[in-house]
């Protein structure tokens, strides 16, 4: 009797030790995946560590969203060369092995899945402390609203997109050009008085007065959705989504390499299928960012048709742009004009010492009305408020005012 079945058992357990720590982290893998994911290994064989990644890549991951959580896992998982050689073994009687390559730390929701339960035993018992009394902690809503979204775990992202989905968006209301009958009104309306007049045959007229009619503008949302910046529009997405479903007059656009207008997919009251509608549709996930060809894209073929009657632009992006900035100026002036309020976005400006060095951060900065980090549920509100009051172009975010100026 040998051991061949006893290590081709192995194998597969491993797989299905890893399609586990991916379930885990978020990723929809059941039985079916792990099997398939067994087979697929079997029928291609190992000839290499990047054969043996892309194996699995596809049959695990379906979405964009989903290759960096895949990556990481891939990476930490199977970082034992001697591992990913005795499976070798099991396939081919020679191998070619790559090179071991140094990756970026993990993510806590992939920590999370590899180490369940980590941090919650074993402190307190070997210093003998008891926890009892928690007057004058904070609460975790509080650690939640001020934690950065790049940072959480799998349960804290799950908690902050069931509080992203609660919120509602108060845009201020503006005074349009087209009046409403209004008792109260300031305005005679002179044609509805003669009207009333010749109805009832009096002699006398009585005047009917009117008012401006008040309703929220509408807004227009540019989201980049780059590599840089995948963490957060992921989030973002969710944010858009309840904004969508809660107003009417949501225009919302994401860009990377290209424009893509998914305005009519985030209508859905299902955030999954929104969702899941939007990664099929948008073909520069994760990819590179070329923000002047995207607005100049917007500008031609967008602007007349959603940035009527005072829109108000957010713009959600990093500033980091693969062109270095080429024609970026002249069409982010061109929209700042086109719009009643250019709302810049920016989960750089959570870090103290940003600076903007960029060209084409330096190209954006001098053209909007205010400067805001986006990187927690807590920024989102700040958001909210922001676009609930009416605020001229020149009180904040004036293009005089220093970076700590607009920050604060």
């Amino acid at each position: 009797m040998t051991d061949e079945p006893l290590e081709e058992g192995r194998f597969a357990q491993n797989i299905m030790h890893f399609g586990r720590v991916l379930r885990a982290a978020g990723l929809p893998i059941g039985p079916g995946k792990i099997i398939d994911a067994t087979r697929a290994v079997e029928a291609a064989g190992i000839t290499s560590r990047d054969d043996f990644y892309w194996t699995l890549h596809s049959v695990f991951v379906n979405r964009r969203d989903q290759r960096e959580i895949f990556d990481q896992a891939f990476h930490v998982f199977w970082r034992n060369p001697q591992i990913l050689e005795r499976m070798m073994s099991l396939m081919l009687p020679t191998i070619q092995s790559d090179g071991q390559a140094e990756y970026d730390p993990p993510s806590r929701r992939l920590l999370d899945a590899l180490f369940p339960g980590r941090g919650d035993s074993g402190d307190h018992e070997e210093t003998g402390e008891i926890i009892g009394d928690a007057a004058g902690t904070y609460s975790q809503q509080e650690i939640l609203q001020s934690m950065d979204f790049e940072s959480m775990s799998a349960d804290e992202i799950a908690q902050a997109k069931a509080a992203i989905a609660r919120m509602r968006l108060p845009i201020m209301r503006v005074p349009t050009r087209r009046f409403a009958p209004d008792p109260r009104g300031a305005r005679i309306d002179m044609r509805a008085s003669l009207r009333s007049a010749l109805r009832s045959g009096s002699d006398t007229i009585p005047l009917k007065r009117s008012a401006r009619r008040h309703r929220h503008p509408p807004l227009v949302v540019l989201c980049d959705i780059s590599g840089s910046m995948s963490r957060y529009s992921r989030m973002m997405l969710h944010f858009l989504h309840a904004v969508t479903n809660d107003r009417d007059r949501v225009f919302t656009f994401v860009f990377g390499t290209r424009l893509t207008n998914i305005t009519r997919f985030l209508r859905n009251r299902d955030v999954d299928v929104a969702l899941e509608k939007v990664s099929e549709n948008v073909e520069d996930w994760s990819g590179g960012t070329r923000i002047g060809q995207c607005i100049k894209e917007f500008n031609t073929q967008w602007s007349r048709r959603v940035l009527g009657q005072g829109a108000l632009v957010l713009l959600i992006s990093d500033g980091l742009d693969r062109d270095s900035g080429e024609g970026l100026e002249s069409e982010i002036e061109r929209l700042h004009k086109s719009c009643r309020r250019l709302i810049w976005l920016n989960p750089l400006l959570r870090y103290e010492g940003f600076e903007p060095k960029s060209l084409g951060v330096r190209a954006i900065l001098p053209h909007v009305d205010e400067f805001r980090t986006v990187h927690n549920l807590q920024s989102l509100q700040d958001v909210a408020q922001a676009l609930a009051r009416e605020m001229p172009r020149t009180a904040e975010g004036h293009m005089g005012h220093s970076l700590g100026e607009r920050a604060a």
